[in-house]
């Protein structure tokens, strides 16, 4: 291995590039992602440098004390194989060492991940089109701006559905430049929340929660409506095939299966409420 490889603590300008990393892996990156994702954990994006020239990467997102999530490990095609990718990958790991480590990994990884103690718990279906506009909640259950509400008790909701609580991300994916954030209230309490991100192609709704598919179907119908292109603009929503009624709603609103990842965990399998969570926030912060 030459001595002219060093890896080290991202920029923020990095983040722009491991954007369009991503971009070209064909992952439809958020156009607000980069400084959501940096100002959630500044330091847990790693950057493999050859001669100065950026060409591996991956972030290691500690959420609390104990969980931590792995993306953006991508190494520049043509280098590939030459172990850059490895040793960038191990100085991730060692960052959440400790940890429960969550990721969200393609096919042509996912036999690598297990080689590294991962093990698959569900899949994810990126299910892709355009939503019929207008769905109704049902009857007594009202749409909400989520910026409106107390963070107190969003932050309480999202923390259903994520092992951790992850207070600055969620103030920031809501609050960012361009994202719809709904959320769905029923005598005062909360019964789903939806974000919608606009992004290269397809604008991706995630975090999607919801009580029922009724409350689902009306979230993203009313999210997709603040789509860039309105609301017969095509949208994304990664869906997890450990909720049945998630992979129902997707066909009955009319979209296709078009990206599979799956979701993977080191450690302890966290404990979530998989009945209320229709489409996962992220593949890179979970």
């Amino acid at each position: 291995m030459p001595n002219n490889f060093e890896i080290t603590t991202a920029g923020a300008q990095d983040i722009a590039v491991l954007g369009e990393w991503a971009h070209e892996e064909g992952w439809n990156p958020g156009l607000a992602d980069g400084g959501v994702f940096f100002a959630t954990d500044p330091g847990a994006f790693l950057i493999g440098r050859l001669d100065g020239a950026p060409v591996s990467s991956v972030s290691v997102v500690r959420y609390g004390d104990d969980y931590g999530f792995l993306g953006f490990y991508l190494t520049r095609p043509e280098l590939r194989g030459r172990g850059y990718g490895m040793r960038t990958w191990r100085a991730g790991m060692a960052r959440l060492s400790g940890r429960t480590i969550g990721l969200d990994g393609v096919p042509a990884q996912q036999d690598n991940y297990r080689r590294s103690g991962f093990r698959t718990c569900w899949s994810n279906a990126r299910y892709e089109g355009t939503v019929p506009p207008g769905l109704a909640p049902p009857p007594g259950t009202v749409l909400a701006d989520a910026r409106t509400l107390p963070f107190d008790r969003l932050a309480a909701y999202d923390r259903r559905f994520f092992p951790a609580g992850r207070d600055t991300f969620l103030a920031s994916w809501i609050t960012a430049p361009r994202h719809v954030a709904l959320a769905a209230l029923d005598d005062g309490g909360v019964q789903g929340l939806a974000v919608l991100r606009p992004c290269r192609d397809a604008s991706r709704i995630g975090p999607l929660y919801a009580a029922s598919p009724q409350v689902a179907a009306a979230l993203v119908s009313a999210v997709a409506a603040g789509a860039p292109g309105g609301p017969r603009a095509a949208v994304a929503i990664d869906v997890p095939d450990v909720n049945a009624a998630a992979v129902r709603l997707a066909g009955e609103l009319g979209l296709s299966p078009s990206f599979d990842t799956a979701r993977m965990y080191a450690g302890p399998e966290p404990v979530i409420d998989r009945s209320g969570l229709y489409g996962v926030t992220s593949l890179e912060l979970g």
